[in-house]
């Protein structure tokens, strides 16, 4: 049954943080929860989370109310959350004892997840000795070390550089694999493409779109024109009126208004016998549409 919030609100002094939304979270995968700085992303993690009080609606797990005893859940947030005088081992075992691991199984914990994340060598000694990335891979470790059946991550890749990057992602597939039910917060928008079937935004605490990825963006347009040639051909392109985007060693980002003047470009340097490596109309990203809704209610 998973993840249920149902006209969910909450209000600060002067300020309505989150306005009646709702979702579901009702099968394994990633959910992406998107919203500007302010938007009411965090409030709603920790109400969901039971780490707040919300103000109105309902939030359950399995169809029963969320309680902080009851949810066996892992949070990464977006604030560093590492002691940085204290080894990195004993902070792990701290934490898995407070979810209510012993001592034997933490310790098995501990040792894969360290081997997985790469940082065994870590282990011994304080936080403020890592870089940023490994710490964030620390507390990575800390929200998942005793396997709970939620897990929420804000800003996850935050920190981190392309490889490890991409051993963090390669535990996400795998937690997803294992049934996971993640919800997954953050403002790199290729991430959220790459992982989330649904999402959700917000602005002002308000929602402003919400639904299947996929679905969403059949609703628009194809907007961008992806080519890649043997040579330059900027002048082909400011002959359709098109408006590059982004050009480099004969390769091409232009935005569109229509799939047919990408054809008719496209046959246009085909009698001209350009030879091209690359052509692919795209869809709007997510990173567009963000900016549109967002922008709309600016």
């Amino acid at each position: 049954m998973g993840l249920k919030l149902e006209m969910v609100s909450k209000r600060f002094v002067g300020k309505q943080a989150v306005d009646n939304i709702s979702f579901e979270v009702d099968k394994p995968g990633v959910f992406g929860l998107l919203g500007t700085n302010g938007a009411g992303k965090t409030t709603t993690i920790r109400m969901l989370l039971g780490i707040i009080k919300k103000d109105t609606g309902e939030i359950t797990w399995n169809g029963k109310p969320v309680e902080r005893k009851t949810v066996n859940f892992g949070y990464l947030p977006e604030e560093r959350g590492v002691y940085p005088k204290t080894k990195i081992y004993d902070q792990l075992m701290y934490f898995a004892e407070l979810k209510g691991m012993n001592k034997s199984d933490a310790d098995t914990e501990i040792k894969k997840w360290a081997k997985v994340l790469k940082v065994e060598e870590y282990l011994p000694m304080s936080a403020e000795k890592l870089s940023k990335g490994n710490q964030q891979k620390i507390q990575f470790m800390t929200s998942i070390i005793h396997n709970p059946e939620l897990i929420v991550l804000d800003e996850p890749f935050s920190g981190l550089d392309p490889v490890n990057t991409e051993i963090l992602k390669n535990v996400i597939i795998d937690l997803v694999k294992q049934g996971k039910y993640i919800i997954m917060s953050s403002h790199q928008m290729a991430s959220i493409e790459e992982f989330c079937t649904d999402i959700l935004i917000l602005n002002k605490g308000k929602t402003v779109l919400k639904g299947n990825l996929k679905e969403i963006k059949n609703t628009y347009k194809a907007n961008r024109l992806e080519i890649s040639t043997d040579k330059n051909i900027d002048e082909y392109i400011k002959e359709f009126n098109m408006i590059i985007e982004f050009s480099k060693n004969n390769e091409y980002s232009i935005k569109i208004d229509s799939e047919e003047k990408a054809h008719e470009l496209l046959e246009k340097l085909v009698s001209e016998k350009v030879s091209i490596n690359k052509f692919e109309i795209k869809k709007p990203t997510l990173n567009d549409i963000f900016i549109e809704k967002v922008g709309e209610q600016e």
